[in-house]
């Protein structure tokens, strides 16, 4: 969940609460077969900017 934090932070701007992050990256696993034509709505609630102390000390241990 949390590579699926850094990536929607990134590529669209938007700071996701970590629980949203968790449906990001249920969906980015999704074949691309398995969604296409298809709408899909993920709910984004809650305030990722919160959580940025903890994902700095989270992502700062997982690159050392």
């Amino acid at each position: 969940a949390l590579d699926a934090f850094v990536w929607l932070s990134q590529s669209e701007g938007i700071i996701p609460a970590f629980e949203s992050s968790h449906a990001v990256a249920y969906l980015k696993k999704m074949k691309p077969e398995e969604i296409r034509g298809k709408t899909i709505l993920v709910n984004l609630s809650g305030r990722g900017d919160k959580d940025m102390i903890q994902a700095q000390q989270i992502l700062s241990d997982k690159f050392k």
